[in-house]
């Protein structure tokens, strides 16, 4: 191993830290699941901050960052409406949401050309609420309790970014493809 693969190491380790935090939720084991959550947190800052810092960015962290992210928020999602801590109407949305971006994704890269992936602001500004409802939801049901309008104002912020961005990909990325046509 060399020291330009400690990004793509964090990013890997942070897809395993997925597994004790969804036993955790399960078993309302709040406040570590808390704590393994900041863990993951602060390590998705630090891979970004070390692949950025000594251009150690590689196309496999290009994946697998977004990867973690994305197995860590699904997973609490999932659990966390599970435990009718969430909606889960409001789970199922953001799943699909997902699953809609990478196949279209998968689609655009096969189907036209090489696919750059590039965050919207919106999308940005979706995970950032994501993440922040978890938080919010797991604090509230362990450690904290917090005011009930905190979190129902954060449920439909979430709503509402998550179809924002859904509908922002698919109208941006099929404009996309229809200039550029099928590949051959």
């Amino acid at each position: 191993m060399q020291p330009r693969d400690i990004p793509n190491l964090i990013s890997f380790l942070r897809i395993l830290l997925s597994v004790p935090v969804v036993w955790l939720l399960f078993e309302r084991e709040f406040s570590a699941a808390l704590m393994l959550f900041a863990i993951a947190g602060i390590s998705d800052g630090l891979d970004g901050f070390l692949a950025k810092h000594y251009g150690w960015e590689s196309r496999l962290g290009g994946m697998l960052d977004p990867l973690a992210d994305k197995a860590l928020l699904m997973s609490s999602f999932l659990v966390l409406g599970a435990l009718g801590l969430v909606p889960v109407w409001l789970v199922i949305l953001v799943i699909f949401r997902d699953l809609l971006i990478i196949g279209g994704a998968l689609y655009y890269h096969f189907s036209v050309e090489e696919l750059q992936a590039d965050p919207s602001l919106i999308s940005k500004l979706n995970t950032l609420l994501q993440i922040l409802l978890v938080i919010l939801v797991v604090t509230n049901a362990g450690p904290y309790p917090l005011p009930a309008v905190l979190i129902s104002a954060l449920v439909w912020s979430t709503l509402a970014t998550t179809v924002a961005s859904g509908v922002g990909y698919v109208w941006v990325w099929s404009r996309k493809a229809k200039e550029k046509g099928l590949r051959s």
